[in-house]
């Protein structure tokens, strides 16, 4: 390296070494510590010199495993807990902070440094390196050689921790970094700025447009009915007229009303009727006359599209820049923010900048030929600026680039933003501009600043009052819902196992009651059953008795039956016919065969 710079050899201040002795004589330690996404690994540098370590040839030997390991050894490695705990500890070191578990990493496995040996530890940052340093008392060292074995740790670290593949290494990282960055992009969606951007640009490109297409219908229309562009000189209006009027011949005054809608005016409407009878124009063909009212339907969609997109830029910034746009103008305040690339750089922009911002052209023309430079930019198009005396001009610009950073820089960086500080900040412009005028004394910036603050402050509790209340509504109604999806889930349950009960009843027999007033009338039946046994017992032995009684008479008196004894045997048979049936119902009939079987 001596050589090439043009000098004789020089021997190399120390030797990263770890037998080496270092510029004081004693011995120097080398390790480096490296931060990976599946947790810290401290290694020890063998017998590394910092000029060979730069050699092409040295510098080759790092891409293969076997020749790094000769180089570098594993101490130690810490990993990290869980994904959260990955986040925390690179969020850390982003920021120069030293982590708890670096810290016990550190403490550790690092060796002491002594008289006779120096311990230095490489680090990738050397922000960190300073808060390490200042912390622990470890001196550390970052670039040159460091850099270098950084290098051939990075590409051989999944091979120097036994566990891990390069595989999972790849996906800690890439989750790792996911992470990181969505905890980095964190925003609130409604006051994203880039859509002002957007919405404005657009704007200005479809003025552009719809003046473009207007000219367009006006001398394509004009062919046929050139009068109209005198009477009814706006753009919208006369695409609408030419949609409506088509023919110029056709026009009668059964049109007057559908025109008075369009114009709202009948001394106009008057005047369209009178130059159609006679106008200068000529005919137009039917297919001409169609294409004309097709491209004055797409002129009129856009005009109408060029209105919600302003109506969408006001409640834009409304919410993302309140009190610029109360201050300046919803337009303005948007082109200003389109310009400066976002409301962050706006708000980091002196007065001065912002003054002239849009008129870079002008002053660098200035500037090149040494002439005047410009008073204003952009906020030219604001009203106070060209309701100034020409000599005042100058003044209220920059007066008013004053108040448009300020109020920027409260749209930035506050957390609930309010348009108190834009209407206090209108206010003094407006008294400024009367003071340039008339000659009377605004108020004075502290006490204007304090009312507002005041002001603000209500505003703010109200606001946050309002959204504390809204996030107890959403979490009541989340609330809610779950318990009705729960109950809803239980009584589903309930019916599937009602059913299930069911059909096993059904296989089974009858629920307990039905089944208890079945066997309630089973026993009825069974005590009337057993009562018509005995009456027919008793009916039996009767009639055997008569029998009996007949046959000893007749047996001893050779006598024929009388006919006492048949009537009382005819009403034994009688009662026994009369004798009612209990009704047995189907079901019943079913179960008996059932038990029957």
């Amino acid at each position: 390296a001596g050589l090439l710079r043009g000098g004789g050899y020089k021997r190399p201040r120390h030797v990263v070494n770890s037998l080496s002795p270092g510029p004081s004589g004693g011995m120097v330690l080398l390790h480096v510590l490296f931060e990976h996404a599946a947790g810290y690994a401290l290694l020890a540098v063998k017998e590394v010199e910092e000029i060979g370590l730069l050699l092409p040839q040295v510098e080759e030997s790092i891409l293969t495993i076997g020749k790094f390991n000769n180089i570098v050894k594993l101490v130690a490695f810490s990993p990290f807990k869980s994904a959260q705990s990955a986040l925390e500890n690179m969020n850390a070191i982003s920021e120069g902070i030293i982590h708890q578990d670096m810290r016990l990493l550190l403490e550790t496995n690092m060796p002491a440094s002594g008289k006779k040996r120096k311990v230095i530890l490489g680090v990738a940052d050397s922000k960190i390196g300073a808060a390490i340093q200042e912390d622990l008392g470890i001196q550390c060292q970052a670039g040159g050689v460091v850099a270098e074995i950084f290098r051939g740790v990075r590409l051989h670290f999944h091979s120097l921790v036994q566990g891990l593949t390069a595989l999972s290494a790849a996906k800690a990282q890439l989750g790792l970094g996911h992470s990181y960055s969505r905890a980095k992009v964190k925003f609130n969606v409604n006051r994203v700025d880039n859509m002002i951007i957007q919405s404005i640009s657009l704007l200005d490109q479809l003025d552009k447009d719809i003046n473009t297409f207007s000219m367009r219908v006006r001398e394509w229309y004009g062919y046929h009915f050139p009068e109209l562009v005198k009477i009814v000189p706006e753009n919208y209006t006369y695409c609408r007229l030419a949609k409506l009027i088509g023919n110029r011949k056709e026009l009668t005054d059964e049109s007057v009303e559908a025109l008075e809608e369009v114009v709202m005016d009948s001394a106009k409407v008057q005047a369209i009727l009178d130059a159609s009878r006679s106008s200068m124009g000529m005919d137009i063909s039917p297919i001409d006359l169609i294409n004309i009212e097709c491209f004055s339907t797409r002129v009129v969609s856009l005009a109408e599209y060029r209105t919600t997109l302003h109506e969408y830029l006001r409640s834009k910034m409304g919410q993302v820049a309140p009190n610029l746009a109360v201050l300046i103008g919803e337009v303005v305040g948007a082109r200003l923010i389109s310009h400066a690339g976002s409301l962050t750089n706006l708000a980091k922009y002196p007065a001065s900048t912002v003054q002239i911002l849009g008129a870079e052209k002008a002053l660098f023309r200035a500037l090149k030929t040494r002439g005047n430079t410009p008073k204003y930019g952009l906020i030219f198009h604001s009203t106070f600026i060209g309701r100034a005396a020409a000599k005042n001009k100058g003044r209220i610009s920059r007066y008013l680039a004053n108040k448009c950073t300020l109020a920027s820089r409260i749209d930035c960086f506050s957390d609930i933003p309010t348009c108190v500080f834009g209407g206090k900040l209108r206010d003094q412009v407006e008294e400024r501009l009367a003071f340039y005028e008339t000659g009377e004394a605004p108020r004075k910036n502290i006490d204007v600043m304090r009312e507002a603050a005041t002001e603000a402050a209500e505003v703010t509790a109200k606001l946050k009052r309002k959204l504390e209340k809204r996030e107890k509504r959403r979490k009541k109604k989340e609330q809610q819902q779950l318990e009705a999806q729960a109950t809803e889930d239980g009584e589903a349950q309930a019916t599937g196992d009602g059913e299930a009960q069911a059909t096993e009843e059904g296989e089974e027999g009858e629920p307990t009651e039905k089944r208890a007033k079945i066997e309630s009338e089973e026993i009825k039946d069974e005590e009337v059953e057993v009562k018509k046994k005995k009456k027919k017992r008793k009916v039996v032995e009767e009639e055997k008795a008569v029998e009996e009684e007949e046959a000893v008479d007749s047996m001893s008196n050779g006598v024929q039956e009388t006919p006492v004894r048949k009537k009382r045997k005819q009403q034994l048979v009688a009662e026994e016919l009369e004798e009612p049936e209990t009704p047995v119902s189907e079901k019943k009939k079913k179960k008996k065969k059932a038990k029957s079987n």
